[in-house]
């Protein structure tokens, strides 16, 4: 394995990691609604956080074979994290939340966006160098 490769499989490991652990805490606050502001949503709530928690096990799951399963990240990405980054933003921007309450998801959001999609980028960059370097051998 080159350099390149074993840097490209560090980053996707941190963002299979990251995602894990976000959807995980995520996951159990939803188990807790008053947390999360509404307490008559408690069956919408516990359906959400069931899928979080999948969606932790999928992400530990590509975290085992990093550069096979690295298109996990790209759904992941899309429709996932857009998906909740578009509602905390329609959220805030319909006065349904206060904008300080959104704003650290937002962060987290964009965050994670950012690096799984350098991470996906960059392990196909290092596959397809790989792949080019090995075929000129």
């Amino acid at each position: 394995m080159t350099d390149q490769l074993r840097a490209a499989v560090r980053w996707l490991r941190a963002s299979y990691i990251a995602g894990a652990v976000a959807d995980g805490l995520v996951g159990v606050l939803m188990l807790m609604p008053s947390r999360m502001g509404e307490t008559e949503f408690r069956v919408p709530m516990g359906l959400g956080a069931s899928l979080m928690f999948g969606w932790t096990a999928l992400l530990v799951w590509a975290n085992r074979k990093p550069i096979e399963r690295k298109g996990v990240l790209v759904l992941t990405i899309f429709p996932g994290i857009t998906g909740l980054l578009a509602t905390q933003i329609w959220a805030a921007a319909s006065g349904r939340l206060p904008v300080g309450r959104v704003l650290p998801s937002v962060v987290l959001c964009v965050a994670l966006i950012c690096l799984m999609g350098f991470s996906y980028w960059n392990a196909q960059r290092a596959a397809s160098l790989t792949t080019r370097s090995n075929a000129s051998e």
